[in-house]
């Protein structure tokens, strides 16, 4: 009968002491903010650290868990630290018994009763050594065994251990110290980094190689007294020397880096990146400008043209030089003619112009505007496909104005592209076709990507951790076909008498452009599997005399290729509805020639919006309406209305038919489709 009352005390007791626990626990939970601000990380498509950024306390803090590490380096580690945590609550109460013993015996602390789980609380939440300060240090990690697993609970104190100087972490010192991540580490370097953290100024081996050569020594002892290591390990591990000097940290990348890491602060940033692609051409990218006598930036991105993934992301050789932070791979530039391509295929996918089509390249006014070849001359009757590979100026212009500037503009948007056009311009300047709007060369990669996929375009991809940009069916396949024809038989440059035999696998469709006034060289190309485009320049826009994307980028464009991994060959054939003709007599009336369209009507054209357009407006947006050509003042309708000016404001969903009118009378209409935009 005494026996119950001291049981339900007790159980009494218990729930108390369980419930003031649990109280507790809830009303101060473990402050998890330190291991939380870790440095923002970017890497490669197989989690490879591109390059990492300090803490705002200017730390080197990189999350490690234990799958981080080599198992080696955990077993030195409890066996060196706390050998009992995968049993203990958090406080090891044998080792607690033991600290007590000694200090009692000998009147001094001999060795401490420190768990990991302890040590891992003391990161968290540092405080002055006392008995008080390891009394809250042995709560909190019971509280965070309570929590936390113990692989969750270790992974605290892999991130947040001392390493000497601003090195947190294992991860930061094994690329520190050893320059490499800490999966693999040796037995010499995995006990080097679990003996740092007990006195990590006093152990750094960047300063004191002697003392931490015998800490790592010790630390190596109790490995084979233990069992984690055999003895010639340790003898072979004792032979090392641990390193004198600190590593940089990794910096491939470094413009892609900063900009994907101003967007995710304290994360890992996943990348589609390759990063020994990327090193391999960034090295290459360094030996070819030294070689330039004007010591101009090289700017060049590359694209998996199966995945749309960038690859390789080169922003400029000299980061930390002279505007070396500018990102020359976002930067918008003129592209000259490199833009040429995307007319002719939209002019080729309308069937109004074939590669056979015959175009008078002579001087035509375009209203007050002459445009003139680079080398100011003409070349009388050639084909389309000679004046695409020759970069002739009048029959792109003479394209252009078929298609129509602001279709294709709005093209291009529709791609992902976002061109920049020149002050007081609306879209309707026929010098788009000779670079008069800026684009940077990340959407040129994605446009001429989308004609190496058959006329399907989507942004690039730099993100693992985004959803791919689906693709849009911009141009057609037989459209896409002709283009690559006609670029991938294009004159080689100077000095290339026959592609090296690193290139001859690969056709490579490709095209150049040059910016006025020399500023902007471009090279552009595509092959079954990569696409790649090179900007040369000066950052901030110093003219190049002399220097043509040709003679400039396109050798460069050549040489990158050749470091590529291999092609998958795949066959590329003719689509079923491509016309294949000898002669331009051959083909259809309509695409035998190509006139300036003043010449074969004289009556005005629709530029903007095409025929059986689909416009996605929201309520009330206006829509631009552009004509050309006519007599006089043009006046638009429509379905039958007069319509003041030409911004074209429809009052709902559905279909509209647009007319426009010279003073002379003569018209054309085209039927459009309003959708209401959520």
């Amino acid at each position: 009968m005494r026996l119950r009352p001291l049981l339900a005390g007790l159980a009494v007791a218990a729930t108390t002491l369980v419930a003031t626990a649990l109280a507790l626990d809830r009303l101060f939970p473990p402050d998890l903010s330190r291991y939380h601000d870790r440095s923002t990380e970017v890497v490669d498509a197989n989690g490879r650290q591109l390059r990492a950024f300090t803490t705002a306390d200017g730390k080197w803090r990189l999350k490690t868990s234990v799958d981080d590490v080599d198992p080696l380096y955990l077993g030195l580690l409890k066996a060196y630290e706390d050998r009992r945590f995968d049993s203990h609550w958090g406080v090891d109460p044998l080792a607690t018994l033991r600290a007590a013993g000694q200090l009692a015996e000998r009147g001094r602390i001999v060795s401490g009763a420190s768990t990991l789980s302890m040590q891992a609380a003391r990161l968290l939440d540092p405080r002055p050594r006392s008995f008080m300060t390891k009394a809250i240090q042995s709560a909190r990690a019971l509280q965070l065994e309570w929590r936390y697993s113990k692989r969750e609970v270790l992974a605290i104190y892999l991130t947040l251990a001392p390493m000497g100087g601003n090195l947190e972490g294992v991860r930061s010192a094994s690329l520190a110290y050893f320059g490499k991540e800490p999966r693999q580490l040796s037995a010499a370097e995995a006990a080097l980094l679990v003996a740092i953290p007990q006195s990590p100024e006093r152990r750094r081996p960047d300063r004191a190689s002697s003392v931490a050569h015998k800490a790592r020594d010790r630390v190596l002892e109790r490995g084979v007294e233990h069992g984690v290591i055999d003895a010639p390990l340790y003898e072979m591990a004792r032979s090392h020397l641990p390193p004198d000097r600190r590593l940089a940290m990794p910096m491939q990348a470094p413009h892609l880096a900063t900009w994907l890491a101003g967007q995710s602060p304290s994360m890992t940033v996943p990348t589609t990146v390759r990063y020994e692609l990327q090193r391999t051409l960034s090295q290459f990218v360094h030996e070819e400008r030294r070689a330039l006598a004007d010591s101009a930036e090289i700017a060049m991105v590359v694209l998996d043209n199966r995945t749309g993934g960038v690859v390789a992301w080169l922003g400029g050789d000299n980061f930390f030089g002279r505007a070396g932070q500018v990102d020359l791979v976002r930067a918008r530039r003129s592209p000259g003619s490199a833009l040429k391509p995307l007319i002719y295929a939209m002019a080729f996918d309308d069937r109004t112009l074939h590669p056979e089509t015959l175009v008078e390249d002579v001087p035509v006014r375009f209203r007050d505007w002459l445009p003139r070849n680079f080398d100011r001359d003409h070349q009388g009757a050639v084909t389309v496909r000679h004046a695409l590979q020759q970069s002739l100026n009048v029959p792109a212009v003479l394209a252009l104005e078929k298609v129509g500037p602001q279709r294709f503009l709005s093209t291009l948007r529709t791609a992902g592209v976002a061109p920049g056009l020149p002050p007081g311009d609306n879209g309707n300047s026929l010098g788009v076709a000779l670079g008069s709007v800026t684009i940077s060369p990340l959407e040129m990669a994605g446009l001429y990507a989308g004609l190496a996929n058959g006329g399907r375009f989507a942004p690039p991809q730099v993100r693992r951790d985004r959803p791919r940009p689906e693709p849009l069916r911009l141009v057609g396949p037989t459209a896409a076909w002709y283009i690559s024809d006609v670029l991938a038989e294009a004159p080689l440059p100077e000095g290339f008498a026959a592609l090296p035999v690193a290139l001859r696998e690969r056709r490579i469709a490709f095209k150049t452009g040059t910016s006025a006034g020399y500023r902007d060289a471009w090279a552009a190309g595509y092959s079954a599997n990569w696409t790649v485009v090179v900007w040369v320049g000066h950052a901030d826009g110093t003219p190049r005399p002399g220097q043509l994307g040709r003679l400039s980028a396109l050798p460069i464009l050549f040489k990158a290729f050749g470091r590529l991994p291999s092609e998958d060959n795949r066959a590329v054939r003719p689509p079923a509805d491509a016309i294949r003709v000898a002669s331009h007599r051959e083909l259809p009336p309509r695409m035998r020639t190509l006139t300036p369209y003043s010449e074969t009507s004289g009556g005005p054209r629709i530029a903007y919006p095409p025929a059986d357009a689909r416009i996605e407006l929201a309520a009330r947006e206006a829509v631009v309406l552009n004509a050309m050509g006519g007599q006089g003042r043009l006046r638009w309708l429509v379905d039958g209305r007069p319509l003041e000016g030409t911004q074209w404001v429809p009052d709902g969903a559905g279909t509209a038919r647009l007319a426009v009118v010279d003073e002379a009378g003569r018209s054309t209409s085209v039927t459009v489709r309003i959708v209401q935009r959520q």
